[in-house]
């Protein structure tokens, strides 16, 4: 099976969300990955179809974790598996595809279950900026007054060239107003970008950092590019290798302490890179975990002497 584990860093170089988390429930906090059955409106027809070029959703799931098993399974399967931990709390991570692609009373459904289980302090919902409603984001804020509740937007970047060149069929204003409609209702809020797009030079990386800390994001997430199987940039790739920068282990270290810099502090950062399974990936392939990844980058952001928001500029 795989998991995802929340690293807690102890560096002092940078705002850790996940100590953010366990100092906020004051425990270990573990995410159990759900896949209820959403699809997504850039696959079904109404956005487009194929999706964004990036995308094979079968490098997010564990092996638990299929749509015919009810949310409320997948969690059991999930906190058994962890049960050596005692004392931990648990969020339900709804990461599949779009998990607010669906009627309000469908997600009402799915959600609260999951929210009644022993150990269950809250949810974490994967969507696009594109996909909620004024109830929608009403019943969250609702929601976050019972439990704590995180709403994950795919932004992948603040570019509209590259949001276009990725087929992810929204614009950045896009991603800024659901951002914006989420934080004023008070519902904690987050943004996935990903670091090395085709196309996108290290300056315009660097923008994407620039461009985000005037948001009111309680957390990031940062993912590598990972050419992966079954997608349509994988088509590419074979094709036309040379349209793609991917990045060694050592250089995007160097990219995320340059992102950190520039990255507002009062924001946290939960991830800085994504590991698809070894039979799904294409390249690159660095062969280290995430927790090794994260202890190299520590190493370097203590070589260098780099903080996070060090350059930043709120006037910006």
């Amino acid at each position: 099976m795989r998991f995802l584990f929340l690293y807690v860093s102890m560096t002092d170089r940078y705002n850790s969300y996940n100590e953010t988390l366990r100092r906020r429930f004051g425990c270990r906090v573990q995410k159990i990955s759900i896949n209820a059955g959403f699809t997504c409106p850039n696959r079904d027809g109404v956005k487009g179809r194929g999706g964004c070029t990036f995308c094979n959703n079968q490098t997010f799931f564990p092996e638990y974790c299929v749509p015919q098993k009810s949310a409320v399974q997948q969690m059991e399967e999930g906190i058994w598996f962890f049960r050596r931990y005692e004392g931990q709390k648990y969020l339900a991570y709804f990461q599949a595809y779009t998990s607010t692609y669906a009627p309000l009373e469908v997600l009402r459904g799915l959600y609260e279950p999951v929210l009644e289980m022993e150990g269950v302090a809250g949810i974490v919902v994967g969507t696009r900026p594109d996909c909620v409603d004024g109830r929608v984001l009403d019943y969250f804020a609702e929601l976050s007054r019972r439990c704590y509740v995180m709403i994950e937007y795919g932004v992948e970047s603040t570019d509209d060239a590259t949001l276009r060149r990725i087929n992810r069929g929204h614009d950045f204003a896009t991603s800024v107003r659901a951002i914006e409609e989420t934080a004023r209702r008070g519902i904690g809020v987050g943004a996935h970008l990903i670091l090395g797009l085709p196309g996108e030079s290290e300056e315009t990386m660097m923008s994407h950092a620039e461009a985000v800390s005037r948001l009111p994001l309680d957390m990031v997430k940062l993912h590598q590019l990972q050419i992966v199987r079954g997608t349509a940039m994988a088509a590419e790739y074979e094709v036309a290798p040379e349209r793609f920068r991917l990045f060694s282990a050592d250089e995007y270290i160097g990219l995320c302490a340059e992102f950190l810099a520039r990255l507002n502090p009062r924001i946290g950062v939960e991830r800085f890179v994504s590991q698809s399974p070894k039979g799904m990936l294409i390249a690159p392939d660095w062969g280290i975990k995430n927790y090794e990844f994260v202890a190299r980058l520590e190493r370097e952001l203590e070589r260098r002497d780099v903080r996070q928001g060090m350059i930043w500029r709120a006037d910006v």
